[in-house]
């Protein structure tokens, strides 16, 4: 049976990697916002060193980041940039 104290470090723990889930939610939005592709972002070393694929996988399913991408796709199609030529 666990302990108190390790019922509150768990807790802590979660908190923790929440922290680190949702700043990385704000980097990725902010980068997408930025004209960056998704697929770039997601390679950068802030985001492979603080995630592991598993938690990876949740954060991209975050509404705000799927906004993000809605709003680059409109962009995209608005000016008539489909980055075919890259």
């Amino acid at each position: 049976m666990a302990s108190i104290v390790d019922k509150l470090q768990e807790f802590m723990d979660d908190l923790a990697h929440d922290a680190v889930e949702e700043r990385v939610v704000e980097y990725v939005i902010r980068e997408v916002h930025n004209g960056r592709r998704l697929t770039e972002v997601l390679k950068d070393p802030y985001v492979k060193n603080r995630l592991s694929e598993q938690k990876l996988a949740h954060v991209l399913e975050n509404p705000e980041i799927a906004s993000a991408l809605e709003e680059q796709i409109a962009a995209s199609f608005q000016r008539r940039d489909f980055g075919f030529s890259d």
